[in-house]
């Protein structure tokens, strides 16, 4: 048994050669940017992840003006400080911005390499539940597909992870401190885990939500059974101890109670303590980077406050910017409570359901902001993919997966076609690039509902099987 764990869990050579296959796939398209013309779609760049706004909030400093003079840049003044000097080196005979797409392309690698061993760690728990629950020879009898693997390639290869790389956009560097946080939590490393949240809520503020999720991880860990299917199976066992078996072996191994498992505080406790040194120890640095343009106040209002007041309407993948376009300024502030609270009234209930997967749960909640947040773009949809290929073998009975890969492609490729026609060539309107936004926000519900669903049924096809075998 332990063998053939083993062998599903060893590296392949084949996993390797895709990898930097794509590493030199991007190195190959960020040296004709010009040509493809990513970094203008709104469905890459967003005023909050463009690369272009970035460059010039580093111009106005540079100028001994505030990078939030004006309404271009949006962002994080640690992002401005990392970024804004590789903005304006250039290589001779290159393109401009090659460095941060470098970073980019780097980003990306690290953020597999995140995602495969949070599948790998995954993959071990849910081994051991399996065995936990005496469903041992549902692991002898089936091939259980590395997920970590597959998850991987599944980031890297996604023409969403894809074109936000090659699109100057910053969306990379988010998804990968998002990642560092969850691969912090699964393997119960507390100060990786607390930056990671700290930093991915610096820079886009929807990540805060992850603190369920990560504090669930390192309260229970990345996978375990749940109590009520525990607490079943104890009393099933109880009721036939004195039953015999055919093999001395298998009595042993699936008539042994399993120990219910307990939330661990100490942990968690650490992390708050992690978490409050690292924001404190940002702020101090934000504090230093802008004390001479407002202070922490003005950007305060320039990062969060931007975000949670949606006052650039630009058109985007999302819904957002189209309703408040509409919509009367006398009910603005009512809606944009609505809004945002809709993401609020999710967590709860998602958390006390899937408490037992942490990591799902994360999956759902960044599937959710992805979706409802002020500013999407595909590169936050190329993340939510990227921790669905974690879960492979338990969704594989997923509903609709092939409309939901078509819709994904229709969408795609209408979305650039609408937009021409509207701001173009102008034989449109606003209306037909909003209908594939509205379609996108359609399939990534249908992914959350069907996923959760698919998750769901695995729970009580384990039930059922681990009753009927003791």
């Amino acid at each position: 048994m332990e063998e053939k764990e083993s062998e599903w869990l060893k590296k392949k050579p084949w996993f390797w050669s895709l990898a930097f296959a794509s590493v030199i796939f991007r190195l190959i398209l960020i040296l004709f940017p010009n040509n493809l013309n990513l970094a203008s779609r709104p469905e890459v760049s967003t005023p909050l992840t463009s690369l272009r706004r970035l460059a010039e909030g580093y111009w106005l400093k540079q100028a001994s003006m505030s990078p939030y003079a004006g309404s271009m840049f949006h962002g994080s003044p640690l992002l401005l400080s990392i970024l804004g000097p590789l903005t304006v080196k250039r290589f001779e005979g290159q393109p401009s911005h090659i460095l941060c797409s470098l970073v980019s392309v780097i980003a990306d690698f690290v953020t597999a390499m995140f995602i495969r061993s949070t599948g790998l760690n995954l993959q071990k728990a849910y081994n051991q539940s399996l065995k936990s629950l005496g469903l041992f020879r549902l692991l002898e009898n089936s091939e259980i597909v590395s997920s970590g693997d597959i998850a991987a390639l599944v980031y890297l290869w996604n023409p969403f992870t894809i074109i936000s790389c090659v699109g100057l956009s910053t969306s990379p560097i988010e998804n990968l401190v998002v990642m560092l946080c969850l691969y912090g939590a699964c393997t119960q490393q507390v100060p990786l885990a607390a930056f990671g949240w700290v930093i991915a809520t610096h820079l886009s503020l929807y990540p805060a939500i992850l603190i369920v999720p990560v504090i669930l991880l390192l309260g229970y860990g990345p996978d375990t059974p749940p109590r009520k299917l525990l607490l079943q199976r104890n009393s099933c066992k109880f009721g036939d101890a004195q039953s015999s078996d055919s093999s001395f072996q298998d009595k042993e191994l699936t008539n042994q109670p399993v120990q219910p498992i307990f939330f661990s505080w100490k942990p968690v406790v650490y992390f708050f303590l992690w978490a409050l040194m690292w924001a404190l120890y940002v702020l101090v640095l934000c504090g230093i980077s802008v004390k001479d343009y407002g202070g922490l106040r003005e950007m305060f209002n320039r990062t969060y406050g931007f975000i949670l007041t949606v006052e650039d309407l630009s058109p985007n993948i999302g819904v957002l910017w189209y309703f408040f376009a509409e919509v009367f300024d006398f009910f603005r502030n009512f809606f944009l409570i609505v809004f945002h609270l809709n993401i609020l009234f999710m967590i709860l209930p998602l958390a006390i359901r899937l408490k037992h997967r942490p990591c799902f749960l994360a999956f759902v909640y960044v599937a959710i902001s992805s979706m409802l947040k002020s500013y999407p773009s595909v590169g936050d949809s190329a993340l939510c993919m990227g921790l669905l290929g974690l879960f492979i073998n338990e969704l594989a009975d997923i509903k609709f997966s092939f409309f939901l890969f078509c819709g994904y492609v229709g969408v795609s490729l209408l979305s650039p076609v609408m937009h021409n026609l509207w701001i173009w060539r102008g034989t449109g309107n606003a209306n037909f690039y909003f209908a594939t936004g509205m379609a996108f926000a359609c399939l990534q519900i249908v992914l959350v509902v069907e996923s959760v669903g698919a998750m769901l049924n695995h729970d009580r096809k384990m039930r059922r099987l681990s009753t009927t075998n003791s």
